[in-house]
């Protein structure tokens, strides 16, 4: 039950929840009955074979908008499905993207922590700040993390815990903040991210149906992404301070109290900072010179560059080599052998992630084996042109249809690969620029990241939920990031209608209306 509730009915307050209060108190009851995470997504996985084979034999089919393929449900449960299935099961899990990529990441950061350093960073820095600073500095670098692509899921949300925690504040508020943010604004940015040149190949591709000279600037909707940030954050803001931290309550767990650091954890301080100022040195020539060996080797840019694909191993080794120099430093390790307990230790909390992980890996595989996903998305799509609206309510219809359609298809350009052809081309022929689609789509598909189970990332946040709360449920989580879901629709829409109506550039070579 919503602590809100409990402290009303503790000090016998009359005033009674509001509406949306209990909107939120029964998805977190209703949400905390469902069985345990690998349980729901092992039935999840059921009823994705089944409706595989049920659809399969109504013949149920769509026509790909882009490449006019005709696509079919394919039946999981007959032969072919089967054999598939027995073929395919290891490598889903083992191919699961998020799987390397949380495990290489918390390497890093597990012994960053499990050493002392995050600890010891936050007695000397965080801790002596401004106390007004600290939430809009997390939540800034959340915003922003989308530049290292989907490595942020993973690194911000517990370290956005462990700070709430040492400032006397529930790590869950913290560790939903973070998370809420980073996927629920995830096109806002005040820099050009990997996404950017990923979505706009699928609009040009679109936008050269009706136009072949088209070419769409990777920074199409850099303006409006930037003045996105500074709507996101105190959006934010308010909803962790006035929604989350009330409905959750003070932390009742234990924190481990934060004394003034040690001589050695200042000496293990500075040999980390050193560390970590001699490895930015190393990216920095590896990236900045021209030809550098980081840059893409062709067209010699860095957004899409061995430097952006492999920014997880980059920041692995820059949580790693500072924890290590801040271990011998602080004479926490002092062998080899340290090294490899304090790492052991930092993994050993992964196993419920990777026992949640295999389970999902199936169930995101099989779901995009049996067509169903992009059908879903093609008849979506086809609803939308077809209920009679022009103008900006069409604009708007497309936001919500598209979010919703987040909720099956996690996978930004998936989903744009499916919907670009149909939008972008319907929305030129009414007087549109693409880049005006694009943006639009970018709303749609971050609204609804934080509370969509089919986002892979989902699962290592329960999993460092239950490190703080071994008892937490999913309705606790999802009443939790609903309400970011919410906020973030409502004036990010607004933003968006203003801007539209206003008619201004949403970025270079990007407007609102085609030249005439």
């Amino acid at each position: 039950m919503s602590k809100i509730v409990e402290a009303n009915a503790a000090n016998g307050k009359a005033e009674k929840p509001s509406l949306f209060q209990k909107l939120l108190n029964k998805v977190e009851i209703y949400g905390n009955k469902l069985p345990d995470p690998v349980t729901l997504f092992a039935a999840f996985t059921l009823i994705i074979l089944v409706a595989s084979a049920i659809f399969s034999s109504l013949g149920v089919k769509s026509v790909h908008p882009g490449t006019g393929e005709e696509i079919q449900v394919v039946n999981l449960l007959n032969g072919a499905g089967i054999r598939s299935i027995v073929e395919t099961l290891v490598p889903n899990f083992t191919g699961f993207p998020p799987l390397g990529l949380v495990l290489v990441v918390m390497l890093g950061v597990g012994l960053a922590e499990s050493t002392g350093l995050v600890t010891t960073f936050m007695k000397t820095t965080i801790l002596n700040a401004p106390a007004k600073i600290i939430l809009p500095t997390i939540l800034l670098i959340a915003v922003l993390g989308n530049t290292a692509a989907d490595a942020a899921q993973v690194v911000l949300p517990p370290i956005a815990a462990m700070i709430f925690a040492a400032l006397g504040r529930n790590p869950i508020a913290g560790l939903i903040a973070g998370y809420a943010t980073v996927t629920g604004a995830f096109s806002a940015n005040l820099l050009v991210s990997m996404l950017d040149p990923l979505l706009s190949g699928f609009t040009q591709a679109g936008a050269n149906l009706i136009d072949p000279n088209y070419v769409a600037n990777p920074a199409i909707n850099w303006y409006f992404m930037i003045a996105s940030t500074f709507v996101i954050i105190p959006v934010a803001m308010f909803v962790t301070t006035k929604i989350t931290e009330p409905r959750l309550g003070a932390y009742t767990g234990t924190v481990e109290k934060l004394e003034k650091a040690t001589p050695e954890e200042k000496r293990g301080l500075l040999w980390a900072a050193i560390a970590l100022a001699l490895y930015t040195i190393v990216i920095l020539l590896l990236v900045l010179p021209e030809n550098a060996i980081l840059r893409n080797q062709e067209t010699g840019g860095v957004i899409v560059s061995p430097f952006m694909t492999g920014i997880v191993p980059i920041m692995l080794f820059a949580f790693l080599l500072p924890a290590l120099a801040y271990g011998f430093g602080a004479k926490v390790l002092k062998s080899d052998k340290d090294v490899a307990e304090h790492l052991t230790k930092a993994m050993s909390g992964m196993g419920g992630y990777i026992v949640l992980a295999f389970v999902a890996a199936q169930m995101i595989a099989f779901f995009g084996m049996s067509n169903l996903g992009p059908i879903i998305a093609i008849e979506g799509a086809g609803f939308l042109k077809g209920i009679g609206f022009e103008g900006l309510p069409l604009i708007l219809g497309f936001i919500a249809i598209a979010a919703l359609i987040n909720l099956l298809i996690a996978s930004a350009s998936a989903k744009w690969a499916l919907l670009a052809p149909v939008f972008v081309p319907m929305f030129m022929l009414l007087g549109y620029d693409p880049a005006v689609t694009q943006v639009a789509y970018r709303i749609a598909d971050s609204i609804t990241n934080p509370i969509t189970p089919m986002l892979a990332y989902f699962a290592i946040l329960l999993t460092f939920a239950k490190k703080y709360d071994k008892n937490i449920g999913m309705g606790t989580l999802l009443a939790s990031l609903l309400p970011y879901s919410i906020a973030f629709a409502i004036f990010w829409i607004i933003l968006f209608v203003i801007w539209f109506l206003l008619g201004l550039p949403l970025g270079p070579g990007g407007g609102i209306h085609l030249p005439q």
